[in-house]
């Protein structure tokens, strides 16, 4: 069997609850959509990069990025479901949800969740995680996660993971999230119709809902690349720090 043909689906909502008109907020003068694009398109591994929205006014912007966009329901209630719609029509294997609040993705880092998705034919899809940074171990808006012996996810939540109950103890590594998901394409259609579940509502975060139907997740660590997702409106600061930092425009 040859490898995965895949293909990167952005999905982009104007009226972010915490962050109105976030797709287009300026970084560095540069609208975060387009950076996130522009760091997708240098993955080896996706055919093309499309965005899913469901606004006039980020079709209208990718149109002047040279992006190509699809307008979507309405009705959705989440980047997933989103994605889900635009992979109706499509027909590769892997169908990579980039999301629109990664403006500093790379595209090794798509590549890698694709790999590790290939590498394992038991996961139902495939998502990445790096060391934590130290300043947001307790930040709710930074998702940590746990993996076994095999690299899938255990469990992904807001709170610190693993609590160090025993001072005693070897310090844990502590893994955030990087919010990137691999599906295979049959089952991304499955899972926008499975039942939501009790720990996805407590912890709001949609991957617990593959992990409590039974699901596998295969998990990519990268290094050398740290996520800055902007959750709200501060975080645009700590991306143009980190921009600053990397020497980039």
């Amino acid at each position: 069997m040859g490898p995965l043909s895949a293909v990167g689906v952005v999905p982009a909502r104007f009226a972010a609850t915490r962050f109105p008109g976030k797709p287009l907020a300026p970084i560095a003068g540069v609208p975060m959509l387009l950076r996130v694009v522009e760091g997708a398109r240098t993955a080896k591994r996706l055919r093309a990069v499309l965005v899913a929205t469901d606004d006039e006014r980020i079709v209208e912007a990718c149109r002047g990025f040279g992006v190509e966009a699809v307008l979507t329901s309405t009705a959705h209630p989440t980047g997933t479901d989103r994605v889900a719609e635009v992979a109706e029509r499509l027909t590769d294997d892997v169908v990579v949800n980039v999301q629109g609040d990664e403006p500093l993705i790379e595209g090794f880092v798509i590549d890698a969740a694709v790999a590790a998705l290939e590498a394992d034919p038991g996961a139902a899809l495939a998502t990445v995680a790096h060391e934590a940074d130290p300043r947001d171990v307790d930040d709710p808006n930074r998702v940590k996660l746990v993996l076994d012996r095999r690299g899938r996810a255990l469990y992904f939540s807001r709170s610190r993971i693993p609590a160090r109950r025993d001072p005693a103890s070897p310090a844990p590594r502590y893994l955030q999230h990087v919010g990137l998901y691999a599906y295979r394409r049959e089952f991304l259609r499955r899972m926008v119709r499975l039942e939501p579940t009790p720990l996805e509502r407590a912890e709001a975060l949609e991957q617990l809902r593959a992990l409590e139907h039974g699901y596998a997740i295969s998990v990519a660590e990268v290094s050398g690349w740290h996520g800055v997702p902007v959750d709200v409106p501060a975080d645009v600061a700590r991306v143009e720090a980190r921009l600053r930092e990397l020497g980039r425009p």
